[in-house]
Formats: C-alpha cells, sequence, structure tokens
C-alpha cells in the first residue's frame, strides 16, 4: 500500500506562485507514475499533470507554460511549481500515483492506483 501526503497549498494573488509537494510512503518504490489531478468547485476533477519515472512531464493544455512538474525518485516524492495563477486556478489538488505505463494523458475518470487527500489552492484578489 501507498500513502500520499500534499503540502504547500494556501491563499495567493493572481498572478502569484505557489508549491505544492506530496510524498509518497509505503511501497513507493514501483510508481511509474506520479502528477496531479485538481477539482474547482463546483466542477469534476480533472487531470492537470504528471511525470515519468524518468522525469518527462506533460501537462493540461490550460497550464502549459505556467506549471512545471518535477520528481525526486530517491525521495518518492512530486512537486508542483505553480506560476502566474490565476482564478481559475482555483481547485483543490490532489497527489496522484499509478503503477501502470505512462501515458502521455489521463482523462477525468482514470483509476489511478492512488490519491492523496487534496490541499486546498485558492487564488484570489
Amino acid at each position: 500500500q501507498v500513502q500520499l501526503v500534499e503540502s504547500g497549498g494556501g491563499v495567493v494573488q493572481p498572478g502569484g506562485t505557489l508549491r505544492l509537494s506530496c510524498a509518497a510512503s509505503g511501497n513507493a518504490f514501483d510508481l511509474n507514475v506520479m502528477g496531479w489531478y485538481r477539482q474547482p468547485p463546483g466542477k469534476q476533477r480533472d487531470w492537470v499533470a504528471h511525470i515519468t519515472r524518468g522525469g518527462v512531464g506533460y501537462y493540461t493544455n490550460s497550464v502549459k507554460g505556467r506549471f512545471a512538474i518535477s520528481r525526486d525518485n530517491a525521495k518518492n516524492a512530486v512537486y508542483l511549481q505553480m506560476d502566474s495563477l490565476k482564478p481559475e486556478d482555483t481547485a483543490v489538488y490532489y497527489c496522484v500515483a499509478d503503477l501502470s505505463a505512462a501515458k502521455t494523458y489521463y482523462s477525468a475518470t482514470y483509476a489511478m492506483d492512488y490519491w492523496g487527500q487534496g490541499t486546498q489552492v485558492t487564488v484570489s484578489s
């Protein structure tokens, strides 16, 4: 079993920056994919970004050029650097991990193997 714990959420003004962190514990050695989903208020949960064990990152179009995902395999951790934040980035952000081979895109309903509890990000003036 794997446990994912997020940190780094908070309130920031438009144009601001936040960095989310996620630490995996338990049997985390076989995680091929680590990444992030988010759920805005009143909307469905959607894929944001993910990164392979080899360090290749993929992003949903709305965050390309603003968000950067990185991973530290030695620490079983994944990070999401969020720059130029917009009010529409407001959401609960969930760390995810999957044992399967990486895809280039994940649907909103893809059954990731592991989910964190979520951390709130609010972008507001």
